[in-house]
């Protein structure tokens, strides 16, 4: 695996480093020893999935609230993702960016997204599919989230004409501390 920092400190996109022959292709996604050997975490509580039906959908942008908050490891199983984080730790100095990934079958990369990020996409087909490595049980009390549209991120999403997003994530209101 190769794994490049994003411009936002802690967040990585991991590369896989394929072996191919007529059969098709093999590659490791998750190693706990290159994991630990970049200084990140490598003990995953829980996993999830996401089906989402229509492109265009909009999930996120989401996070969990001290002292629940989340590291996440996330790649595209199926379909293909635009893939958002948000920087909301204070005292960083990228605090309020946010930075895009494309996931999908066609790179196969995976995202891995530090406590104190937000986290969404946008799917760009039908019948996509994530797959997340959670470091923090889910805890319902802790679940926060920003709007995909709050004008204090200027988020860039490549089909502003989304097909479906939760009521939820319409909901929430303006960001700010």
């Amino acid at each position: 695996m190769i794994f490049k920092e994003l411009e936002l400190e802690g967040a990585y996109v991991i590369e896989l480093e394929p072996i191919i022959d007529h059969r098709g292709l093999f590659a490791r996604t998750w190693c706990e020893k290159e994991f630990s050997a970049q200084g990140l975490t490598s003990n995953w509580v829980q996993c999830n999935i996401s089906v989402n039906k229509k492109k265009g959908t909009i999930r996120g942008m989401h996070y969990q609230a001290p002292p629940y908050e989340e590291v996440k490891l996330v790649h595209c199983v199926k379909g293909a993702i635009y893939d958002v984080i948000v920087d909301l730790r204070p005292e960083s100095a990228t605090f309020k960016k946010w930075t895009s990934v494309m996931l999908g079958g066609e790179n196969r990369n995976s995202l891995y997204i530090p406590e104190g990020f937000a986290h969404g996409f946008q799917t760009l087909e039908d019948d996509t599919e994530v797959f997340y490595q959670m470091g923090q049980y889910f805890h319902p009390e802790s679940v926060r989230g920003v709007r995909f549209n709050d004008p204090a991120f200027q988020i860039q999403w490549p089909d502003p004409e989304h097909t479906a997003i939760s009521e939820k994530d319409l909901a929430y209101e303006d960001f700010g501390l």
